[in-house]
């Protein structure tokens, strides 16, 4: 696949749909448009044993497209899954869920409640912790940040910590480190796990014309990256042709400003002709 052939989007929703490789017969959850189709698209090609529902109650047996059905769409229905089924599914740890936090600390604790002033009065409410904290100490987590900056990875704790980490202190009781689950952090700069020493967070691979250093200079804690860091994989031509039909009004060109491409290499090219 050349360079021109694939967006940044694109880009993120194929690294995405890694955080479930061998994942297994696991509910694969992915909140918001472009891990949902990571999700999807995981399902397609290499962990066909994923389990996904169609947001409401059913269990499906082939992912639905994420642009929308139309009222002429059959649905592969396999089975009921009402509230019930997915709180036991929940509570066995038998879910993957790639969700968007507002923020992420250097510990793996999230927030998407309020930011700033007191916890009794914030500068900004937003959701609230919904339900992060039993998730967070239930089942493996992934995260999915589609504009890399200090802003998104502060300094210190975050200001509502409303997911569990790598914080001793903040440990429920009975639980050890070894017992919380954060798998890969896909931003629009790089891929990374917290696989560094002390579960520091480390990137695994860069983005096509991003630099190690960039990535540092947007995160207000220290990284740690991989002896041998690789580039981000573009995507295959199969993966691109699955992608299309899963998003058939290719509402994924809408997700992140301006739809940049994959590889910014191209755009370096192209200003340097």
């Amino acid at each position: 696949m050349t360079q021109q052939d694939y967006s940044l989007a694109e880009l993120m929703t194929v690294a995405a749909a890694e955080a479930f490789r061998g994942n297994g017969e696991v509910l694969a959850t992915g909140i918001g448009l472009l891990p949902r189709l990571a999700a999807s698209l995981a399902m397609k090609t290499f962990t066909p044993e994923l389990m996904m529902t169609d947001s409401q109650s059913w269990l499906l047996s082939e992912p639905n497209n994420v642009s929308g059905r139309a009222a002429s769409d059959q649905q592969a229905q396999e089975s009921w899954m009402g509230f019930s089924r997915i709180f036991d599914n929940v509570w066995s740890g038998k879910r993957h869920a790639m969700v968007g936090p507002t923020q992420i600390d250097a510990y793996g604790q999230t927030n998407i409640s309020a930011l700033g002033g007191e916890y009794t009065k914030p500068k900004i409410q937003m959701l609230g912790v919904r339900g992060f904290p039993g998730n967070s100490i239930c089942h493996a987590n992934s995260f999915f940040v589609p504009n890399h900056s200090r802003r998104v990875f502060v300094p210190g704790e975050c200001d509502v910590v409303c997911s569990i980490g790598y914080n001793p202190q903040r440990l429920p009781r009975g639980y050890s480190l070894d017992d919380i689950d954060i798998r890969l952090v896909i931003s629009n700069l790089c891929v990374m796990d917290w696989g560094g020493a002390n579960h520091q967070l480390r990137v695994v691979s860069l983005h096509p014309g991003v630099s190690f250093d960039e990535v540092q200079d947007n995160t207000s804690f220290d990284l740690a990256q991989v002896d041998n860091l690789t580039t981000t994989p573009a995507p295959t031509a199969e993966q691109m042709a699955i992608m299309a039909t899963l998003d058939p009004a290719n509402s994924r060109a809408k997700q992140l400003k301006d739809n940049p491409v994959g590889d910014r290499r191209r755009l370096e090219e192209s200003n340097n002709v």
